[in-house]
């Protein structure tokens, strides 16, 4: 990893496709319950940065693959440094849903 890739942002659209790809991943959306209510990607799960503790309900294996997202990339930067805390050994940070062009569901 050169110095430059320390402020390179994660391409959403690919971890989309990823996440498509992956057999049992779980999309996992950090933001509020109203910004979620606004417009998330179809199949991703609510659990909010404040309430990451509670990811079990929507994860119970540790070893399964978490996309994680948020608004613009902090949130689900921070969420997936807890949740490899948490124990979680597949996360990966997608950034945030603002740089997405796919489809949304409210």
């Amino acid at each position: 990893m050169g110095f430059f890739d320390l402020f390179r942002q994660p391409d959403f659209a690919q971890g989309i496709e990823e996440y498509h790809g992956t057999p049992d991943a779980v999309l996992l959306d950090v933001r509020t319950p109203q910004e979620y209510k606004g417009g998330h990607v179809p199949g991703s799960k609510n659990v909010p940065l404040q309430s990451i503790d509670k990811v079990v309900s929507v994860a119970k294996n540790k070893d399964a693959a978490l996309y994680v997202y948020c608004q613009s990339g902090a949130r689900s930067r921070q969420a997936a440094g807890a949740l490899k805390g948490m124990g979680y050994t597949n996360v990966k940070n997608i950034g945030g849903i603002a740089a997405y062009t796919g489809r949304v569901v409210k």
